[in-house]
Parts: C-alpha cells; sequence; structure tokens
C-alpha cells in the first residue's frame, strides 16, 4: 500500500507519516522508484501510534515504548504514562461534577446554588455550604462586576 492510500485511511496527511518515518516509527520498504511501500504490519504500527497518541503519549516516548527491547525500561515509561493519566481523570472527574453540580441548579443566582458550593467547598476544603450563613455567602459575578463599574466610572467590560 502506497503512502497516500495509508494516509487516506488513517485520515493522515502524507507529510505526518514521512515525519514518523524520520523519527523510526515507521519503516516502510522501499519499492520500484524509491517509492514507499506499507506492509500490514506497517498498518498496526500506525494505528499503534495514534491509538498512543489519543492516550497522551509523545512522539519520542511512543519511539522509545515501541523500539526498546528492554521490558523494565517498557514499564517505566508505561507506569509514568499511567500516574500521568490517573491524575488528569481526577482533574476530569472535578469538573464534571462541578458541571453537574451547576446543571442540576434551578436557582436564580448559581453563585448561592447550595449543591454548587458543596463542591466548591468539597474542592477547597472548606466547611460543608450548610454551616455558611447566608450573608457569608460567596459573592456572586454580579457582585463583582457592580464593583468593578465602580471602579472604572460606571463602565463596566
Amino acid at each position: 500500500m502506497g503512502i497516500g492510500d495509508v494516509a487516506r485511511r488513517f485520515g493522515l496527511a502524507t507529510h505526518v507519516l514521512r515525519h514518523w518515518e524520520t523519527m523510526g516509527l515507521l519503516a516502510p520498504v522501499r519499492a520500484e522508484g524509491a517509492r514507499r511501500h506499507y506492509s500490514s504490519a506497517d498498518l498496526y504500527r500506525v494505528a499503534a501510534i495514534l491509538h498512543a497518541k489519543e492516550a497522551g503519549f509523545g512522539l519520542e516516548d511512543i519511539r522509545d515504548m515501541i523500539t526498546t527491547r528492554d521490558p523494565t525500561s517498557r514499564q517505566k515509561l508505561l507506569q509514568r504514562r499511567r500516574a500521568e493519566l490517573t491524575r488528569r481523570i481526577a482533574k476530569m472527574q472535578g469538573s464534571l461534577e462541578l458541571i453537574d453540580a451547576a446543571l442540576g441548579c434551578d436557582h436564580d443566582d448559581i453563585a448561592r446554588c447550595p449543591r454548587l458550593q458543596t463542591v466548591l467547598a468539597e474542592r477547597i476544603g472548606a466547611e460543608a455550604p450548610s454551616a455558611i450563613r447566608h450573608d457569608d455567602a460567596i459573592p456572586t459575578v454580579y457582585d463583582h462586576i457592580g464593583t468593578c463599574a465602580v471602579r472604572t466610572g460606571g463602565a463596566s467590560r
């Protein structure tokens, strides 16, 4: 299979495949006229590279992972990446919880929503919103805009 065919199959530009070749990620056989020929093994490698990129690996890490013959080195690389992904997933889970809390809010002023305040209090390690008096509640965005308008002579931006 030629470079154009492989590029179309995976939705890539041909220069991407050439770049991966210069990095040592791919080694297609050169056929007649020095044209690249990609085997089924090369197609699996392209799929593996794309999968690793989707998992957040950089090209150098991918190269190290697929070219190393030392299982210990590969395991260390994979363990580092796994730990990083675990941290990112935890952050995304926190973001999802915040969005879910906001979606479940039917208050006119979202900043005073008890559900949202609970999620935010957990993040900062504060007391539960039920213990917060109404006059101690989080200032609203509108309060901040009003303060900015006073400071700028009435022109809020």
